[in-house]
């Protein structure tokens, strides 16, 4: 893998919005967002109410893992050459998952696509955010993250 020097930091996240009140789940969310990252992840709470969302200020809505350094290079790998092949009609990542900054956000639907997740037996479906944040501004960020082994559609 080359070039991920070019990058700062990867952030793995995780909402738990409907699952909040279910303690057992969201350990579950936690136990499987720290094998994934191989990092114990912090908790977002939210700073205030929001009625409409049945959400209380100090609630969980979330979870996050800042990965730098090798675990990010581990992690960059693991996500092109295994995580993103095996998701199911995969045909690469919109061009347009990239900010104007040169973020790349990808959204995988199910963490089960992950290595270190068995599928339990009535488990439920989880997804989380990956983004990947480059050191500075890039004029061709695609080609950054082409070289990186992240698969564009075409």
């Amino acid at each position: 893998m080359t070039q991920t020097n070019q990058l700062i930091k990867t952030v793995v996240s995780t909402g738990v919005g409907k699952i909040n009140k279910d303690q057992k789940v969201m350990e579950r969310v936690l136990d499987n967002l720290a094998k994934i990252t191989g990092q114990q992840p912090v908790k977002r709470t939210a700073k205030k109410a929001i009625a409409g969302f049945k959400v209380r200020q100090g609630d969980t809505v979330g979870y996050l893992v800042t990965l730098r350094g090798k675990r990010m290079n581990d992690f960059l790998t693991k996500l092109a050459k295994v995580v993103l092949p095996a998701n199911r009609d995969f045909k690469g990542i919109q061009p347009s998952s990239i900010d104007g900054a040169g973020n790349l956000t990808i959204g995988i639907t199910d963490m089960t696509t992950f290595p270190e997740i068995q599928e339990q037996s009535g488990t439920f479906q989880h997804g989380l955010e990956i983004t990947l944040v480059p050191r500075e501004r890039q004029k061709n960020p695609q080609g950054l993250y082409e070289n990186l082994g992240i698969p564009f559609k075409k």
